[in-house]
């Protein structure tokens, strides 16, 4: 290998390498900046029993014993893959974003199975393509898509009606909502909080009392 071969390998694994550093420091302050905000409001839903990073994307808290109207609540942060620099660009063609996710088994489950998502967005479109290869119907729905099994679309949209309050009151702005007759049987993909414009406390009493009006629908 020629000194200028050498001088090109050395500069790329310094890019790659400082390009890692960056993005999994940039993650792991951004996490835990969310993780300290939560910190006001989770007891709301109950006590932590487990944490763990997985890697440098992906933070998830677990509470087993969660308050009423929850059994047990997971809680994932997902972020973009920013310490690789090809998954860095696949993220950004995918549209992904920095997202919160609440995954409940309620003490009432739901009266019907149902996927409310933004088909624009990475996880909205995942979640839309497995109902859609199950033969799931599906409609328009204030700017997001709505599907629900054959013959229970409109049983879905009044659902949804019902619930537009609590939903409204928990985020203006929805990922992915589901609903299913098994556990988990909510699911919530929101964007990331803003813990200078958002209010721990009533952000996660707005969850719950979500949970509420969905064991209330069962």
């Amino acid at each position: 290998m020629n000194v200028n071969a050498q001088t090109i390998v050395i500069a790329a694994v310094a890019v790659f390498m400082g390009w890692f550093a960056i993005g999994m420091i940039y993650n792991l302050r951004r996490g835990d900046k969310v993780l300290k905000w939560m910190q006001d409001g989770l007891p709301l839903i109950g006590q932590r029993t487990t944490f763990r990073w997985l890697g440098t994307s992906v933070a998830e808290m677990g509470i087993a014993k969660a308050r009423r109207p929850f059994h047990r609540m997971d809680v994932l942060l997902v972020l973009k893959p920013r310490d690789v620099f090809w998954m860095t660009i696949i993220a950004l063609l995918q549209r992904r974003d920095d997202i919160v996710i609440y995954r409940a088994a309620l003490g009432t489950p739901p009266l019907l199975d149902l996927e409310l998502a933004d088909p624009k967005t990475w996880s909205g479109r995942e979640a839309l393509g497995r109902v859609t290869r199950r033969g799931w119907e599906g409609t328009d729905y204030h700017g997001l898509r709505l599907m629900a099994p054959k013959g229970l679309l409109n049983l879905a949209r009044d659902t949804l009606d019902q619930l537009a309050s609590p939903m409204q009151a928990l985020s203006p702005r929805y990922i992915r909502l589901s609903l299913r007759k098994t556990a988990p049987n909510l699911e919530i993909h929101l964007p990331f909080p803003n813990p200078q414009e958002t209010d721990a406390r009533n952000h996660f009493q707005s969850l719950n009392n979500l949970g509420r009006a969905v064991g209330e629908r069962g």
